[in-house]
């Protein structure tokens, strides 16, 4: 048994959206039902490079299948500007429980952006309109391409609103997906006023206010992802039915970590985690629910499961290298 070596482009082409979306489905499922393994997320500040590591282990077991892997992943804000390098780099070790042979060592930039645009899918199909065709997007970034392509798999998204204080990003996404969408740049108003909004921005300061927003929209809080960022203004958090993800990342480092820090926000604001909705503990969207938000912060099983999507796609397509990185060569079956 070799160890099989899957690059960007072997990512971007193993993870169809379709399965990331349902096997991060069955993750957020197996989370509330306590099937899996998680540590906190932990961190490697690195002040003097202005960024930092963060490690993610994590396994799951959906009683369908299970799967183990740890992520390394960064965010350093100078690597565009100094290094020619993307702001976030993640490597991926997808594992076999079983033996803990390393089955595959994965880009995790591209496995990253897939879950995270799934995670979103998944949360817009629980609590977005049933009939969503418009898709708001506050940020211009390499995220925003993703939000868009997974959600338009769980929703028939026809009309798309985007807003970027970068011109040329806005540009190059709009011509990116014209014909595919009635696409165009707009204020980020006209993006909230869209069935679903997406906000995936690193700001500290609030940029989405309540009357930003329609009053049965649906906002996707992607860009918070460390203590003080901060997308949504508190009015709106606080006149809205918040979802998260999980308790102690999101209070730490997601969307609500700001009030909820400032006491504006207390654990009675917080009306669910997205695993309750998969296991039916708790309704998503009802005729009766207002303005939503997901609080999304990213978790390791969702590393895990869209690494167990690629690994599988690979194995039967024949991406990839596969090298012997263990030493054993054959003697492993």
């Amino acid at each position: 048994m070799n160890t099989l070596l899957l690059d960007s482009d072997d990512v971007d082409d193993c993870a169809r959206l379709a399965d990331v979306v349902d096997a991060v489905e069955e993750a957020f499922g197996a989370f509330e039902r306590g099937d899996t393994q998680m540590p906190v997320k932990s961190y490697i500040e690195l002040p003097r490079y202005d960024g930092d590591f963060r490690s993610m282990p994590a396994y799951l077991d959906t009683g369908e299948w299970d799967a183990a892997g740890i992520k390394w992943v960064n965010v350093h804000l100078n690597n565009p500007t100094e290094h020619d390098l993307p702001t976030v780099l993640g490597t991926m070790i997808y594992s076999d429980p079983e033996t803990a042979f390393p089955l595959s060592i994965m880009d995790g930039t591209t496995l990253t952006m897939k879950r995270t645009g799934a995670a979103a899918a998944v949360a817009t199909d629980y609590l977005a309109v049933e009939g969503a065709s418009s898709l708001g997007l506050v940020g211009a970034g390499v995220q925003s391409y993703t939000q868009l392509e997974a959600i338009a798999e769980i929703r028939p998204i026809e009309e798309v609103v985007i807003t970027d204080a970068d011109d040329e990003r806005v540009e190059r996404f709009v011509d990116t997906y014209a014909e595919e969408f009635d696409v165009r740049e707009g204020s980020i108003s006209e993006a909230g006023q869209c069935d679903v909004l997406s906000t995936v921005t690193p700001v500290e300061e609030p940029i989405v206010g309540p009357d930003d927003v329609g009053e049965h929209t649906h906002v996707n809080a992607i860009g918070a992802d460390a203590a003080g960022k901060h997308e949504l203004a508190d009015a709106l958090l606080e006149s809205a039915t918040i979802v998260i993800d999980d308790y102690e990342q999101c209070t730490h480092s997601g969307e609500i970590n700001v009030p909820y820090a400032e006491g504006v926000l207390t654990d009675d604001d917080i009306d669910a985690e997205i695993g309750e909705l998969v296991v039916g503990a708790k309704s998503g969207r009802t005729p009766e629910t207002g303005v939503t938000v997901f609080d999304s912060t990213g978790l390791a099983i969702q590393d895990v499961a869209a690494a167990r999507v690629v690994y599988e796609r690979a194995r039967e397509t024949d991406a990839g290298l596969e090298f012997d990185l263990v030493g054993v060569g054959d003697s492993v079956s």
